[in-house]
Parts: C-alpha cells; structure tokens; sequence
C-alpha cells in the first residue's frame, strides 16, 4: 500500500478532494505533515511502513529532524483546507495524545477554532496550564461568537411573537412581507404600457411582542459526557437572556447544584465557569428549581441531560411530579452527541413523560420555537 493510499484511507472523503497529486511538488509536503502524526501509529512495531523501521521508538517518538508542534500545525493549515485540518487535530487530541496542541500557548494559538477543539479544552480545563487559559479564552470566545451568529437571528424570530396580520410595521422582514396588502397599496402606480407593477411602498406585517414576562430556568447538567450540550446551552442562554419577555435562570448541576445565573449573558464567562465531570443528581437539581420558581403559572424548567440519574429515580420522579402539578411547564431536552444524534436513559425518560414532562431531542432553534409556543398560551 502505497502512502497516499493510506493516507486515504486515514482522512476518508477528505483525502480523495484535498490530498496533492503524486507528481504535484506538494505531495512530498503533503506526506511528511501526515506523517508526522499518522506516523506515531507505526512506532514500535517494528519499523516503519514506507521505511527501514530504523526510526521507529516507543508511540509518540519522532525523529530529530521532526517539526516542532507550532510549525506542523503551520504546514498542515497551509497545505489543507479548513475541514481537513479539523480532522487532522480532532485525530491528534482524540487518537495519538498530542497534548503539546492543548498546554503550549503557541501552539493553542496557531489551532483552527472550532466545537470539537472546544468540547476537548472545557473537558481538560481544571488540568490545563494556567499559562494557556488566555489562548483558551480567545477560542471559547471564537467559537461561541460563530455558533451564535448562526443561532441568534432563528431563535429570536421565533420568541418574538407571531406576525400580526392586521398592522403594518416600518421594519422591513422579508418574513414578515404583506403581498396582497402591498399590490393594493401600490396599484395607482400600474405601468399599463410595460405591464408592470411599480412598488413604491412595500408593506410588512408587524410582530407581536409578549409583554408578560416569563420565568425559564434552565437546568444544564455538567456530568463529563454532556460537553456538547453544556456548550449549546450556554450560547442559548446568553440569547435569552437578551430577550426582555423573559426572566432567565440558568442552572448547572453534577452532584452539586451551581446557580450561574449571573454570567448567563455571557457565554464565554458560562463555559469557563463550569466543571464538567462527576456524577449526577438530576432530582436534587429539579427541587432547586421548584425553589427558585415565584409564578408557577408562568414559569417553564427546561432540564438538558441524559438523565442518568445517579440517585433513586423515585426521588426525580417525585421531583418533576411536584413541579407539574404546580403548574410549571416542564421539558426535558435529551443530550446530541457530536454527530447531533440523542443519546440518554429512555427508560428514564419515559418515567419522567409518565408524570408530565415530554423529553425531546432539539436543536437550540427547535427548542425556540418550543418556548415561544409554550409561553403564548
């Protein structure tokens, strides 16, 4: 098998659109940058797969001659696209230990951002070096910022209101755009010779907006395998609390319960101020709740997990019950893992749907809309 063939084989679809020809000058670039990690696979098995085996040490042995960490992640960003340098990274963290890539502040600044790099940094952050945590910052903050551009103008359609069909507003919505209104207004400025309709003034329909605010709390559970979510969560938190029809409190909780309800508008501050990890004591997070709630009637608890619950589920059971027949709406919202598919206790969850609170696997944007519904009624 040829390198470039095992190459291939290692990047999967990426390989095939983005590796060099084998007479194009920047294959030999091309192959030593992933040699330098794929290689490690190879060490200590006797050799070397395109070689004499006479470099080849304990895993994670290099040459003398080998880059250092800085100026290999350098070369990789320079000869491949950004979604094949994500792979690249994701395998050196996950598959071959680079940790040099998550204690070096220059190496972390010379890291593509992205989610992936995230989920690894919030997991390693009680043990990293205080040296890199103002480059860990910068990449929170990096990759916060591209989730919520994405989020935030989806969600805040959805929590501001219905559009009202009988008033026009002076804000132009392509969403919100009056067609039949607008022909009617503008029908004087008929062009009978070209055939056309001249629009002069377009109208748009204007947005109701709920007044009565509405209380959400927002219980995030901070056990190691709910990174993903605790991340989507915090972005959607900083989005609501922006938003005056609602009074947020956001929770996080593993055997201990932590109210952060004062950097919930700050996504960045949120995430390094948890510490995933831990066991899980759903039930004892759920009575929190119930005492922070002072409007039952107008108050939602939307609880993210997998709802493995480390206590009696007798205890969370009788936790929720309490909170429904209270009249607080309830949700549970299921944890994605990183291919967005929901992974948690059905068993768990079924219980919990018994005594009134549907769990669901939502997106940030779907859960919007599950908000916006719940609190128009």
């Amino acid at each position: 098998m040829t390198t470039s063939d095992r190459w291939r084989l290692v990047l999967g679809r990426y390989a095939d659109r983005h590796l060099p020809a084998p007479t194009d000058a920047a294959a030999l670039r091309a192959e030593a940058a992933l040699d330098y990690l794929y290689g490690r696979e190879y060490a200590g098995r006797g050799g070397r797969p395109d070689g004499d085996g006479s470099g080849a040490g304990g895993p994670g042995t290099l040459d003398p001659s080998a880059p250092s960490v800085v100026d290999w992640l350098g070369e990789v960003r320079e000869l491949f696209p950004r979604e094949t340098v994500e792979v690249v990274q994701r395998h050196a963290l996950d598959r071959y230990g680079l940790t040099e890539l998550v204690s070096d502040p220059e190496v972390l600044a010379r890291i593509e951002p992205d989610e992936h790099l995230l989920r690894t940094l919030l997991l390693l952050k009680g043990h990293l070096d205080p040296r890199v945590m103002a480059e860990v910052r910068r990449i929170v903050r990096v990759v916060v910022d591209d989730l919520r551009r994405r989020l935030e103008s989806e969600v805040r359609a959805a929590f501001t209101g219905r559009t009202n069909r009988h008033r026009h507003s002076p804000l132009a919505r392509g969403t919100s755009f009056d067609a039949r209104g607008t022909v009617r207004a503008n029908l004087r400025h008929w062009d009978a010779d070209g055939r056309r309709l001249v629009v002069e003034r377009p109208l748009f329909f204007e947005r109701n907006t709920r007044r009565i605010p509405w209380e959400v709390v927002l219980l995030v559970d901070q056990s190691g395998s709910m990174v993903g979510s605790v991340i989507h969560s915090a972005v959607m938190a900083g989005i609501l609390a922006g938003l005056p029809a609602y009074r947020l409190r956001l929770v996080a909780f593993d055997t201990s319960v932590v109210d952060l309800t004062e950097v919930a508008g700050d996504p960045v501050e949120l995430l390094m101020s948890v510490q995933l990890g831990g066991g899980t004591d759903i039930a004892q997070a759920v009575t929190y709740a119930g005492q922070l709630v002072e409007n039952p009637s107008r108050a939602v608890v939307v609880l993210v997990s997998d709802f493995c619950e480390g206590g009696p589920p007798s205890a969370l059971v009788a936790a929720v019950r309490r909170l429904v027949e209270a009249r607080v709406r309830t949700l549970g919202l299921a944890s994605l893992d990183g291919e967005a598919h929901p992974f948690y206790d059905r068993r768990m969850a079924e219980q919990l749907a018994d005594v009134g609170m549907p769990v669901a696997a939502l997106t940030p944007a779907r859960l919007a809309e599950w908000l916006a519904e719940v609190t128009a009624r």
